[in-house]
């Protein structure tokens, strides 16, 4: 009878093991879904920021400067940030890169 009782009660435990065993994958499941929805917004957010900041700049540039359009201004903000790009690939050690050119 003792046998059958502790059988009883190891299948039970076994048994809670694995219910929280399940638990934890799915907190954790849910845990890592939420991160990377919060991870999205984050990025929504930053570029929501950056379109603001260009609308901004341009219009404070083409009120102060006469003559210029506002895709003259687009032209020089894409232009300097492309040489950002290269400065900062340009400055990684260890770094290969090959640039071929557009042909129109």
């Amino acid at each position: 009878m003792n046998e059958i009782n502790a059988s009883r009660r190891l299948k039970e435990a076994a048994l809670e093991k694995a219910e929280g065993d399940k638990v934890l994958v799915v907190k954790s499941a849910e845990a890592e879904a939420e991160s990377k929805y919060l991870s999205g917004v984050g990025v929504s957010r930053q570029r929501k920021a950056i379109v603001d900041g260009l609308r901004d700049s341009i219009s404070h540039f083409s009120g102060n400067v006469k003559g210029t359009s506002p895709k003259d201004i687009v032209d020089l903000l894409l232009i300097t940030q492309y040489f950002d790009m290269l400065k900062e690939v340009g400055g990684k050690h260890n770094c290969t890169v090959v640039f071929i050119p557009e042909e129109e």
